[in-house]
């Protein structure tokens, strides 16, 4: 059953201790901005508004904000077809997101949840302008998989409220979230970070902020020697992964997953994971590199490991 509904109200208010310069204060936080529409952002938009928060969903280009709420929509009415959810129910929680494509709309938001493309330099811009827009004790999460939130975070005047919150895809269905905190982020933000996941009915597990975090640092890597193994013609993709399904009872065997992720995405962060620990076992794999050049990035492309339908992956 979803939150909202379990509850048997119209709007559920959560309430969390920011820090600001008088010291602490309690806030409700009913509305969230989440940077970026694609399938992470879209995902945690409709994990938000599930459980009664009223959000903002921020895109630079309208395409892709209409983009973002016809996925959310989608999603919602398959819920509905397996009686999950009802019509009426279904059209409530629309209400709840807004779209956006002026980053100023996140002037009145109690927490901004970014979900921009694994990129140090636009995220950096984009919490650089964050930090100008938003009200001084505005919570700015960042779902960065791999990333430094201490890093992202020095690109702010405010770093005791900059913190990774690390969903999983698909983020409706996935109950862990990670909870990263940098070097400057305050015991009061953690806590309000894990309260928050906690009301989305996640598990919120804190990690500590290196490479990769544990999630990539650990999956990402077998995604890559997965690929290794096609690229030195060990075996082809579909029988890679029916080893690891019906041999060590993988539910998607690493290359689908891969697609399923985007191999852009996991090329950027093993390039993270090489770059921050000069490992050569974090070492790419060319045809990781080769499929990326070529714009098969999985799912989302039409063509990666697998060939999908283009628009249905």
């Amino acid at each position: 059953m979803l939150p909202f509904a379990a509850a048997g109200r119209k709007e559920m208010r959560y309430w969390f201790r920011l820090m600001d310069e008088a010291g602490m204060v309690t806030m409700t936080i009913r509305n969230v901005m989440v940077i970026g529409a694609g399938q992470m952002g879209s995902g945690i938009a409709q994990t938000l508004a599930q459980s009664g928060l009223q959000v903002t969903l921020y895109d630079i280009e309208t395409a892709a904000v209409n983009q973002g709420i016809s996925s959310i929509g989608a999603n919602l009415s398959r819920l509905v077809a397996k009686g999950k959810m009802t019509e009426e129910q279904r059209e409530l929680l629309l209400t709840k997101i807004a779209v956006s494509t002026d980053l100023e709309s996140a002037e009145h938001a109690e927490l901004v949840i970014e979900a921009a493309p694994e990129q140090m330099d636009t995220k950096k811009m984009l919490f650089r302008r964050l930090d100008q827009i938003c009200r001084p004790n505005t919570i700015l999460a960042t779902n960065t998989s791999s990333l430094s939130i201490t890093d992202i975070a020095a690109a702010t005047k405010r770093p005791q409220l900059v913190i990774g919150m690390h969903f999983m895809n698909p983020v409706p269905v996935m109950p862990l979230v990670e909870i990263i905190r940098g070097l400057a982020t305050s015991d009061e933000t953690l806590d309000s970070i894990q309260t928050l996941a906690l009301t989305l009915g996640k598990t919120p597990v804190e990690v500590h902020d290196f490479p990769g975090f544990v999630s990539n640092r650990i999956l990402m890597p077998m995604i890559n020697e997965a690929i290794y193994t096609v690229y030195e013609g060990v075996a082809e993709p579909e029988a890679v992964d029916q080893v690891m399904r019906l041999g060590m009872k993988h539910p998607m065997g690493p290359l689908s997953l891969a697609d399923f992720i985007g191999l852009d995405t996991c090329l950027a962060i093993m390039e993270t994971l090489h770059d921050g620990f000069g490992d050569s076992k974090y070492r790419p794999c060319p045809l990781l590199r080769k499929y990326v050049q070529a714009g098969w990035l999985g799912r989302k492309s039409g063509r990666g490991f697998y060939i999908y339908e283009k628009g249905r992956g």
